[in-house]
């Protein structure tokens, strides 16, 4: 790639109507800044960005208020001395529609290729490599693909690529029938001819509502229960169509990935990313022996800020935050533990979740059996909840500000 060529990263960042499923955790939280493995989501995609050669820039692009993100962009900024900016739509415009809605300003420093990430994906990032490869291809786009197992493809949308080439040929969102065990991923790399593609869905789109009001009452129905024309998509309008068309190829990876729909997956992704420390920053990783510290087993993240008593036990897949106070005795696995929590001595945490400023008794156990996919397969304590000492709670939601007096199992508390 010629050094004089600028490249900017753009990262979905979505926004409050969607987010539903991660409740209680997005009640004050929104889901990007929620932390895995210490850092928020977003971050991971975004220091994934900081390796791309010739980086110039990189765009958020959501509907959260600005204020939600203001403090996270500017100290990000600073740490990766890299100009990181939130850009607010007025509305959703879609996977396309936002990147086209921005397209002024994503093209002010003229780059020859643009990234596009989803901020809700949570994969090793590949960037610099699949640059390499997209400037091979010569194509439009260059999409990340992975093989999953045939019975959860089609919760995704299915793909089929030539093996040679690696050109896309075919491309479906969430077919009900099986394509294909290879899926998108949801990170992207584009030619600025991205945007003349998504200004001819719009075109395409008007022009097919205005002949239809022309022809009838019933049509002018039809044509308004459309999208809008500002509304694109970039699987179903723009990859679909165009597959098949020498425009677009796919860069395969056989690192791990997951979409992080819900809290369960959440607690899985940031064990992914825990164990992708050990390559990446290691510094980030705790360890102890049980003496001067506490006993650390496997990959755990310790804020410098909290305090842990030598007796505990913590590991593996353990992520503690800001200000939190865990005491003697206290065995943590495979946890997130949000800021301000205090754990009393003896207590016990198991494939859960423990909401910002909650506390837990002695003696106390808060467990789930860990099938990230089942609706209460992890506990989730939201904000501010109490469990009294010797209380147990299973494979429970409890929501926030909630004392807990009595034990529960496989409840959801309102």
């Amino acid at each position: 790639m010629d050094s004089s060529e600028k490249v900017v990263a753009v990262i979905m960042v979505g926004g409050p109507t969607k987010g539903t499923r991660f409740r209680p955790l997005s009640f004050n939280t929104p889901k990007p800044l929620f932390p895995l493995a210490g850092q928020p989501m977003v971050h991971h995609p975004i220091s994934a960005c900081k390796r791309i050669p010739n980086l110039a820039q990189i765009y958020l692009v959501g509907f959260h208020e600005e204020r939600d993100f203001a403090l996270y962009v500017s100290s990000i900024s600073n740490e990766l001395k890299l100009p990181v900016r939130y850009l607010k739509e007025d509305k959703p415009h879609g996977s396309a529609g936002g990147l086209y809605y921005f397209r002024d300003i994503i093209m002010e420093d003229s780059p020859s290729h643009i990234f596009l990430l989803n901020c809700d994906v949570c994969c090793s990032f590949p960037l610099p490599s699949m640059l390499d490869a997209h400037i091979k291809y010569g194509g439009m786009g260059t999409m990340l693909v992975i093989k999953v197992s045939a019975e959860s493809a089609n919760q995704f949308g299915e793909l089929v690529a030539d093996p040679e080439t690696h050109e896309l040929l075919h491309y479906t969102e969430k077919p009900e029938t099986f394509v294909s065990d290879l899926i998108n991923c949801g990170v992207y790399i584009f030619t600025p001819d991205i945007f003349t593609a998504i200004e001819d869905v719009s075109v395409n789109r008007e022009g097919r509502a205005n002949m239809r009001r022309l022809s009838s009452f019933e049509a002018l129905q039809s044509a308004t229960r459309t999208l809008p024309k500002d509304f694109v998509r970039l699987d179903q309008d723009i990859l679909s169509p165009l597959a098949g068309k020498k425009k677009l190829y796919t860069y395969e990876t056989n690192d791990f990935w997951e979409q992080i729909k819900t809290p369960g997956l959440s607690l899985k992704c940031s064990e992914l990313y825990l164990a992708q420390f050990r390559y990446t920053s290691p510094h980030l990783l705790a360890s102890g022996d049980g003496k001067k510290n506490a006993k650390i087993v496997g990959d755990v993240y310790i804020h410098p800020s909290a305090k842990v008593h030598p007796s505990a036990k913590i590991g593996p897949n353990v992520s503690i935050s800001a200000n939190v106070r865990v005491g003697a005795g206290v065995r943590l696995i495979s946890c997130i533990i949000l800021d301000d929590v205090e754990i009393k001595e003896n207590a016990v945490v198991i494939n859960s979740i423990v909401g910002w400023k909650s506390s837990l008794g002695r003696w106390s156990r808060v467990q789930a059996d860990g099938d990230y996919n089942a609706k209460l397969g992890i506990t989730i304590l939201g904000e501010a909840v109490t469990v009294e000492d010797e209380i147990v709670v299973v494979n429970s939601i409890v929501l926030p500000h909630k004392t807990l007096n009595v034990s529960v199992q496989e409840e959801i508390i309102l």
